[in-house]
């Protein structure tokens, strides 16, 4: 298959570009949100080929990979005609949840894909198509370690997002013992919440092999998001074989079962679940086990591309003549 699509979300991208198809992503000179290309900290296969949004009306193509409203107009018009659709949801809805309407609500001219079953309850999309292809992680390795006394946390802009990303929780886990906080946008986190320095480390933007070597030498990972679909790098954090430490809300319940890690709405929880790894490291080893085991049964990535061939196949022999 040729299959267009926008270089959005880099990790879960990373995921659906290894099915062996040819995936063309726009690119200009701006290198935008509209035209980014390739990635280029994270390895992609030579199967990803930017092309010109002026090259793509003369460019053979079988199926279109939405995953913002505007790119509905944007493939209709660099296209100049239509071709099988899918849309992918990646986010939680917003506003008057539950009864958010998704922008794709009631069309028949799309297939409407969700990333967890909590999406596709909370949004009300009419009467369009939807299906739920659970995400699929490259596997990364067992690389956990624990030798550090820290807690990791992986989250982009906690500044700016403040509470959506749990920001305001961090200062009761750094009583315990520090926290190493990697992603987009962490630089100045310290000062913002008003930690000592030595409490708080932000590593800002790191590449992806980094932070899969750094991240797993921490003793636990934090998910402190209290509004999210389901976080990659909790995942990514499982596959490593980290124990996690996480709100139970949205998706978490499910992708952590028991023994996995430790989930709760009541923070006190996590902060005694922080308390217990940090002076049992054989548990948190065997957690971390636990952890990797279930994500590798459940977000192992040839189920994720098996799912993604069945539905692209579906959509584009639905869609022919």
């Amino acid at each position: 298959m040729r299959i267009l699509l926008w270089h959005v979300h880099g990790s879960w991208t990373t995921a659906f570009v290894h099915g062996g198809h040819t995936y063309l992503v726009p690119v200009n000179d701006r290198r935008d949100a509209y035209g980014l290309g390739r990635a280029r900290t994270y390895e992609w296969p030579e199967d990803v080929v930017e092309v010109s949004p002026a090259e793509l009306a003369g460019t053979d193509v079988d199926v279109v990979v939405l995953q913002r409203p505007e790119e509905h107009e944007l493939a209709r018009r660099w296209l100049g005609r239509h071709l099988p659709t899918v849309y992918v949801e990646h986010n939680t809805p917003k506003g008057g949840v539950p009864g958010t309407r998704h922008p794709m609500a009631d069309r028949d001219d799309l297939t409407l894909v969700h990333v967890t079953h909590f999406n596709e309850l909370f949004w009300d999309s009419g009467g369009t198509r939807t299906a739920v292809i659970e995400h699929g992680i490259p596997d990364p390795g067992w690389r956990y370690t624990g030798e550090l006394p820290r807690f990791g946390v992986a989250t982009n802009e906690p500044v700016r997002r403040g509470r959506v990303t749990g920001t305001d929780l961090m200062p009761r886990f750094t009583r315990v013992a520090p926290l190493d906080v990697f992603g987009m946008g962490v630089a100045g986190l310290t000062g913002h919440l008003r930690v000592p320095d030595a409490t708080l480390v932000a590593y800002d933007d790191p590449p992806q092999s980094v932070l899969h070597a750094e991240l797993p030498r921490r003793r636990a990972y934090l998910h402190l998001t209290r509004w999210t679909s389901l976080g990659l790098s909790l995942l990514e954090a499982m596959f490593l074989g980290m124990p996690v430490l996480a709100l139970a809300v949205t998706e978490a319940a499910r992708a952590v079962p028991p023994g996995a890690g430790v989930l709760s709405t009541r923070v006190d929880d996590l902060v005694d679940a922080a308390r217990w790894l940090l002076a049992d490291e054989a548990a948190a080893h065997r957690m971390g086990a636990a952890a990797r085991s279930a994500a590798r049964d459940r977000y192992g990535l040839p189920r994720f591309l098996s799912d993604w061939d069945r539905l692209l196949k579906e959509v584009i022999t639905c869609a022919s003549p």
